[in-house]
This record gives C-alpha cells, sequence and structure tokens, in this order.
C-alpha cells in the first residue's frame, strides 16, 4: 500500500548510489548476494535476542536491497537478476519471524508461524500473478522498471519493514504484533487473489 510512496521518497538518493556503484567493478548481482548474507546474520542476533544489532542488519539488508536495483537500472535489468533478488527477499522475510520463534519459542512459536504461513500467501499471490502478467504482457504503470509486475496490497515490503522494526523495538509483543500483520497480510492474499483472477479471466486473444 505505502510502497509506491516510499519509492518516491529513495528514489533520488538510490539513484544518486546508484550512479557511484556504477563506477566499480561490483555487479547488481554480488550486491544483491551481500545483502541477503547481512540479513542472515540477523538470525544468531535475534537468537539471541540481541535486538538492536539485529534492526541494524534488517536496515542495511534493506539498503543492498535497494542498491542492488540501482545498480541494475544503470547497466540493464536482467531475468537472472530479478529472480535472484525477489527469491532472497522472500527467504529474508520467512527468516526475521524464524528468528523471533527460536529466540523465544514458548511465547512466540504459534504467532510466529501463522506470519510465515501468512507469507506464503501474499508471496505465491504475488509471483503466481507476476507469471501471467509476464505471459499477457500486462505493464504496470505504478512499479516501472521492474523485473516482475508488481501486484500490489495492503502489506508490501514497505509495511514488512515496519513491522520487523517494531519487532526488534518491541520484542516482548512479537507475538500480538505478528497476529495482527498476519491478519493484515491474509487480507493482502484475498484481494490479490480477487484481482488477478478478475484479470486474468478474460481469454486472450
Amino acid at each position: 500500500m505505502l510502497d509506491r510512496y516510499a519509492i518516491k521518497l529513495i528514489k533520488a538518493p538510490l539513484n544518486g548510489l546508484g550512479l557511484l556503484l556504477d563506477k566499480t567493478p561490483f555487479t547488481a548481482n554480488q550486491i544483491t548476494v551481500a545483502g541477503f548474507a547481512i540479513g542472515v546474520l540477523a538470525l544468531p542476533a535475534l537468537i539471541y535476542q540481541q535486538y538492536w544489532l539485529a534492526l541494524c542488519l534488517i536496515i542495511l539488508n534493506r539498503i543492498f536491497d535497494g542498491l542492488d536495483g540501482a545498480l541494475a537500472r544503470r547497466r540493464g535489468i536482467t531475468d537472472c537478476g530479478g529472480f535472484l533478488d525477489i527469491t532472497l527477499d522472500f527467504l529474508f522475510y520467512s527468516l526475521v519471524p524464524f528468528g523471533f520463534i527460536l529466540a523465544n519459542p514458548v511465547q512466540n512459536a504459534v504467532a510466529g508461524a501463522f506470519l510465515i504461513f501468512a507469507f506464503v500467501g501474499t508471496g505465491s499471490s504475488f509471483l503466481a500473478f507476476a507469471i501471467m502478467a509476464g505471459k499477457r504482457n500486462i505493464d504496470n504503470p505504478v512499479y516501472q522498471h521492474k523485473s516482475l509486475f508488481y501486484l500490489g496490497g495492503l502489506t508490501e515490503g514497505t509495511e514488512t519493514i515496519a513491522c520487523f522494526v517494531l519487532f526488534c523495538l518491541l520484542p516482548a509483543h512479537f507475538a500480538l504484533i505478528a497476529w495482527i500483520f498476519g491478519s493484515l497480510c491474509w487480507v493482502t492474499t484475498a484481494t490479490r487473489i480477487w484481482a488477478g483472477y478478475q484479470t486474468l479471466k478474460t481469454p486472450t486473444e
């Protein structure tokens, strides 16, 4: 829901950093993998309840996620880069609640499992529509210069990161936040399924 506004805010600084990165030998895919590796480090930080460290690593992961796209737009977007980016993003999104589950299984396990379950719904509906949109050459005027069609919803990337920040700032309330955000994710899944079906039910010529 908020991604379209967040993109406008971060576009200029990311493009500036992308210009600097374009002068280095690093590739967009290398930045993607490096960002994911940083994100993976959040897992032991969460397990040992080092929540401020985990928060820093989560934010760094998201910064790298923006930088790889900025560099890719300068050098040319590729299918393999888009595939790598979205796959590692979804793995990272599941990693964070899993870390909170391991940190406190008694209090967090059920709520964390519910949130990961909800992420499966948002992720699968997102990717399934992107595949069909690609086959039909459906353009998305809101999220241009993306390797995949971005089907929006109530809970998108911006809301997910805000949720992760709340987790780290209020770890004692992880379960409550996870239940609420997971429920909102199911609203997103339902609206995506409905909108996707309505869009795709008309046969192509």
